[in-house]
């Protein structure tokens, strides 16, 4: 089946309307992709639904004439965060993109004590950017409607403060359970809260339950450092394994990531 090129647009987006195409989408598919008048495609920007649209092009503007707005399913049924050690070399590049294909929603970059990279000032700026624009190109080809969200860069004792108690699980090889242990206990527990909402309550317009959250902790090369360690088990965070195998940085988080969601039936 041939699927139709997908741009992120972070404008308004209204049915059977015409908008400008912001300069980056403009420049993709009038340079990159080499469409052209009346060419059918895709638009979003992030809000979880898209719009089916026509190319056209005006004045040497590219615009695009709006069809229905779409519902199309393609998230998460809960939300994954991950909470990644700064990695070296452009590892985190590659984290990011296959985070957004996943379907993870939130990436958090630590600079971990022992973090091989240090970014700061104009540098890190640039890497900032670098890796949202990475987490809405891996958005618009997988098909996702929503855009991963890259946290600022930040030490873990500063994110451990910002979570406020946020449900999450340390990856280490001491933890006492598996991921999958204690997300199938996770599992049994939002169950059963669901099964105890009244029908009542479900049928009469109230909030329904939150999605099921959490937030998976993964350290850089070399782990975390026994007091960032120290500092996570305090906030008591649960470390789990994931297997006897030791894991690069740059797999352990999405590995873990794929067994959750196949773990929880969100696939």
């Amino acid at each position: 089946m041939h699927t139709l090129p997908r741009f992120y647009c972070p404008i308004p987006l209204l049915a059977h309307t015409r908008v400008t195409l912001p300069d980056a989408a403009a420049h993709h598919a009038s340079r990159a992709l080499r469409l052209r008048e009346g060419d059918a495609i895709v638009l979003f920007n992030g809000d979880g639904t898209q719009f089916p649209a026509q190319l056209r092009f005006e004045q040497g503007r590219a615009m695009a004439d709006l069809g229905p707005q779409q519902h199309t399913g393609t998230e998460l049924p809960g939300r994954i965060g991950l909470v990644q050690g700064l990695p070296s070399g452009d590892k985190m590049d590659w984290i990011i993109e296959k985070a957004a294909e996943l379907g993870i929603s939130d990436v958090f970059p630590i600079s971990a004590q022992r973090s091989i990279v240090q970014l700061s000032g104009n540098r890190l700026e640039k890497r900032q950017l670098h890796w949202q624009r990475i987490a809405e190109s891996a958005s618009e080809q997988s098909g996702r409607n929503c855009i991963v969200q890259v946290h600022p860069l930040q030490t873990l004792s500063a994110y451990l403060q910002q979570a406020n108690g946020t449900l999450a699980y340390l990856c280490h090889p001491q933890g006492e359970r598996s991921l999958l242990q204690a997300l199938a206990t996770l599992s049994q527990a939002s169950s059963t809260a669901a099964s105890n909402t009244p029908e009542s309550s479900l049928n009469s317009g109230t909030t329904p339950p939150d999605p099921l959250a959490f937030r998976l902790l993964i350290g850089p090369e070399g782990g975390w450092s026994p007091q960032e360690l120290h500092t996570v088990q305090a906030t008591g965070i649960e470390a789990v394994t994931f297997g006897p195998r030791i894991l690069r940085t740059e797999t352990a988080g999405l590995a873990m990531t794929a067994a959750a969601i196949a773990t929880l039936g969100w696939l």
